[in-house]
């Protein structure tokens, strides 16, 4: 009997003997071993004596044995899966299986029950089943947008043309443009769906990532302004990474507004680099990381968090937990394809009321840092305190430029469109800037604001915009910044246009 004592309380599995009679609070608990008590955090002598019901969190499992024990059989299990209570008040998930014992006369008189922990094993198939729905989405949208680009690009292509024919007729130019100019934002929309499926253009260089968030430093703590303070913990000699420099700028640039939109009073961000050891099985909540050594990207907030429903959903294209028209629910699925690009992963861990992390993980390399890496000019102030109507379809870009500016003094209304420009409050002199395209949409408000402002200036930044230059708006008044810009570019365009000759100077002391 000692020999068999010790053979069961040495099994890798728990073990759990109750007495063959079942009441109201369920089996009571004779004996337990070791692994009993460390899947379930309870010592034996808070056990023994006590009903089964005390671990399990579903009263359900209770029912269903005191009918299965009415019934019971030799070599006829119950076997069943759900969550245990723990003493600490956590659940974990377990399998169990009740084997009736009976003496030599068929009397039921012991409960053998063994318990598996299965949280590892759930935690990897939510894992396996989230990746599978992101792989299909991923697919699904890339497959769409290809096939969707090419019609716009025949769309756009044929309002192009319509348009010379339509030239001379003002209501068919403007519907033109409308058609137009939905196009243009709907391939806006295909280009974040493609970096979602990793299907769009990628410019793999080697870079250091300590490097890239200090060289964006200064853009970052700009584009928080009073809303936070930024904190930076930059690993020095930090293995090198094989990334898109541009694309993984955005990834920065993204995960850091998505972090200053959350966060409250004394906010906090902060952005730290590493090398990160990973073994299996140490994330929770995001796809599995294969062990080894990762060059870590880490940025956390102290903002209002996430629940755990909006976790599972997070990178997935279109969703999004902002108010409608604040967002297209693109911004972290484009995160998403360009780490997954790079060859990494990005994982979260968020709190409702306490705060979010997010970190990047890339594979190290020993290549050097390519020399042909372009370098980041350190943004230079350009204070300035004129009204500025910037319209930009990127919300990424379009937050980053508001930020900039606003930082610097100047009062900015930001839109995505000329359509939603709204120009009740603009009165009297009103806006002095529009950065934007000189889109056919755009032209009646820009002509009402220079009727109230005749020193209105107007940046254009289309890629391409036969609208331009204006013949209606004096040459002095109007420049162009064609994109990619460096900010640095558009902070000195935009004040050598406020500063030309017969505009109306501003001070540009620090406010």
């Amino acid at each position: 009997m000692a020999l068999l004592a010790e053979a069961l309380r040495t099994q890798s599995e728990g073990v759990l003997i109750a007495r063959g009679k079942i009441d109201e609070g369920g089996l009571e608990i004779l004996f337990v071993n070791d692994s009993f008590c460390a899947i379930t955090g309870r010592p034996a002598q808070k056990l023994i004596g006590k009903p089964h019901s005390i671990l399990h969190a579903d009263p359900a499992d209770v029912a269903r044995a005191r009918l299965w024990l009415g019934e019971a059989h030799p070599g006829q299990p119950l076997v069943g899966e759900g969550p245990l209570v723990r003493e600490d008040g956590s659940t974990i998930s377990a399998a169990w299986s009740f084997n009736p014992l009976f003496n030599r006369r068929g009397r039921l008189t012991h409960v053998v029950a063994i318990y598996r922990d299965q949280t590892e094993k759930r935690r990897l198939q939510e894992a396996l089943v989230h990746s599978q729905r992101l792989d299909a989405v991923g697919r699904l949208a890339g497959g769409v947008a290809h096939d969707f680009n090419n019609l716009l690009s025949v769309i756009n292509g044929y309002c192009e043309m319509l348009a010379a024919h339509v030239s001379a007729n003002p209501q068919a130019m403007r519907e033109v443009a409308e058609i137009h100019h939905a196009g243009r934002k709907a391939a806006a929309l295909v280009q974040q769906l493609l970096a979602f499926s990793r299907r769009q253009p990628f410019d793999a260089r080697i870079i250091n990532l300590s490097d890239l968030v200090a060289e964006n430093a200064t853009i970052l703590r700009r584009l928080l302004g009073r809303t936070g303070a930024l904190e930076l913990d930059l690993a020095e000699r930090l293995p090198n990474v094989r990334t898109d420099p541009a694309q993984f700028q955005q990834v920065l640039f993204n995960l850091v507004l998505n972090a200053r939109d959350a966060l409250h009073q004394n906010g906090r961000i902060n952005v730290s680099t590493s090398v990160r050891a990973i073994r299996p099985g140490v994330y929770q909540r995001a796809t599995e990381v294969p062990a080894g050594n990762y060059v870590a990207l880490t940025v956390t907030d102290n903002g209002t968090g996430m629940d755990p429903r909006t976790q599972q959903h997070l990178f997935e294209p279109f969703f999004t937990t902002k108010p409608e028209g604040k967002g297209t629910g693109l911004g972290l699925a484009l995160v998403h394809g360009i780490v997954q690009q790079s060859g990494g992963y990005i994982l979260v861990d968020s709190t409702l009321l306490v705060g979010s992390t997010f970190v990047v993980l890339l594979p190290p390399t020993l290549e050097p840092v390519s020399a042909s890496a372009p370098t980041v000019i350190p943004l230079q102030s350009m204070w300035g305190t004129e009204s500025v109507l910037l319209v930009e379809g990127d919300e990424v870009v379009r937050k980053m430029v508001a930020g900039i500016f606003t930082a610097d003094g100047y009062t900015v209304t930001a839109v995505g469109a000329y359509d939603d420009v709204d120009l009740k409050p603009w009165s009297g002199p009103g806006c002095q800037l529009v950065i934007g395209p000189a889109a056919d949409e755009g032209e009646p408000i820009v002509r009402r604001f220079r009727t109230a402002n005749p020193a209105l200036r107007l940046l254009c930044t289309n890629q391409n915009d036969h609208k331009f230059p204006l013949n209606w708006l004096p040459a002095s008044h109007q420049g162009v910044l064609k994109k990619p810009f460096a900010l640095n570019e558009l902070l000195r365009a935009a004040r050598t246009l406020l500063d030309a000759k017969g505009g109306a100077r501003s001070s540009r002391k620090r406010p």
